[in-house]
């Protein structure tokens, strides 16, 4: 198998598998195990679902939609992401054959390549719905048109409608459909069925079942062809029985390898620059109470090992009050790091460190705070995978001999 091939396999980077071929950094445990079970194959093989299709992946940030996509065979045949940061990072942990576009709305629709799924987390903007009945009495242009213009939903419609994709996945934060009164989600349903033809359905989902952290985010499908899809029977993990903070933390005993600058030493401890200052500390501390006396919420969000943190944020970088974790000394409590936020947000597997973080902290910080959750992303996937190709191409794939990373 390609390099290519075997990053697709286990859902990691082209410059990971390459690392473990040369023998500079060893596979996960996790991998190890599937391929010493490849490799000593003598009954039923390993059975995952795949199909051939190509996707665009915009908005696409680090790549946490990609993800999900492209081991179950998908190829992605264009990137579109702003910020050079990202795009830094999404080049560092992705194969592309393709450069990565910068503004899409400085994208000639005919720049685009042809695909069968359209992928895109678009920020989430209001829209204006006022004269629309009037502008359909006057014959006057309407539709999204008329109600996106300028914003970047409209350029996720204009893409939809030339190029007829087979399928769409649009990411976004849970309150989209509450969004100025309800009146955004009105305009993207609207323009999605009724303009655009779609099949479309939306689900909430928290990642929680996943790793340990609240986040819930608004997935939404479309088909453009009449299916049987639904969210109904899509299976997910308990959320009381998900994983807790302690599977992604550093164990700092020495099990794990130091990995400068977030890690260090012989037991691998976190960096003191991630404990917070006394000053920082009081002043949270602080000012947590003034709004507790008020009867606000607001406040800092003081973890362990044994729990579920709220949701990261890309304002994680100003003072990390959403997720501090407590340590077993008289220190303050400590930022995650960098390489935690990893794992948090699935990147990475727990104790892993694959992900490659080319990044400054605060980079890096706000590129998972504006993330999706990687393990969701994956089960939204595999449920959409039999519809994303023609059946006949849909296949299991059969891993029958031992990949040459082994040996």
């Amino acid at each position: 198998m390609s390099l290519e091939q075997v990053a697709g396999e286990f859902g990691v980077g082209v410059s990971d598998v390459s690392a473990w071929e040369a023998g500079r950094v060893a596979p996960p445990e996790r991998i190890v195990r599937t391929l010493e079970l490849v490799g000593n194959f003598a009954g039923p093989a390993p059975r995952a679902q795949t199909a051939s299709f190509d996707f665009i992946d915009l908005f696409a940030g680090i790549g946490g939609l990609r993800r999900g996509f492209e081991p179950l065979g998908g190829r992605c045949v264009f990137t579109s992401e702003w910020d050079r940061y990202s795009q830094k990072t999404y080049l560092a942990n992705h194969h592309c054959d393709h450069e990565v576009a910068g503004d899409i709305t400085k994208i000639a629709l005919d720049a685009i390549p042809r695909h069968d799924l359209l992928l895109a987390g678009f920020p989430c903007q209001p829209f204006s719905i006022a004269g629309v009945s009037k502008k359909n009495a006057l014959n006057r242009p309407h539709g999204f048109r008329c109600e996106a213009q300028g914003t970047l939903f409209f350029n996720v419609a204009q893409i939809l409608e030339h190029h007829r994709p087979r399928a769409f996945l649009l990411e976004n934060v849970k309150n989209l459909v509450n969004h100025d009164r309800g009146r955004t989600f009105e305009v993207i349903h609207r323009t999605l069925t009724e303009e655009l033809g779609y099949q479309v359905h939306w689900k909430v989902i928290n990642a929680k079942s996943f790793v340990p952290q609240h986040r819930e985010r608004i997935f939404i499908v479309g088909f453009r062809d009449p299916n049987d899809f639904t969210f109904a029977d899509l299976e997910i993990p308990s959320p009381l029985s998900g994983p807790r903070l302690g599977s992604i933390l550093h164990p700092e005993d020495g099990t794990e390898e130091a990995e400068s600058p977030y890690t260090r030493g012989n037991i691998a401890s976190v960096s003191s620059k991630y404990t917070l200052t006394d000053h920082l500390w009081r002043y949270l501390q602080g000012y947590a109470e003034k709004h507790k006396a008020a009867g606000n919420g607001f406040g800092f969000g003081l973890v362990g090992p044994d729990d579920v943190t709220r949701t990261l944020s890309a304002r994680y970088y100003k003072d990390g009050s959403e997720i501090l974790v407590q340590q077993d000394d008289s220190r303050n409590p400590r930022r995650l790091t960098p390489r935690e936020c990893a794992r948090l947000m699935g990147f990475d597997e727990p104790g892993g460190k694959e992900f490659i973080i080319p990044v400054s902290d605060t980079q890096a910080y706000r590129q998972f705070g504006n993330s999706v959750a990687v393990p969701v992303v994956r089960a939204v996937a595999g449920h959409m995978l039999r519809w994303l190709a023609d059946p006949e191409e849909v296949q299991p794939v059969r891993l029958e001999r031992k990949l040459a990373l082994v040996g």
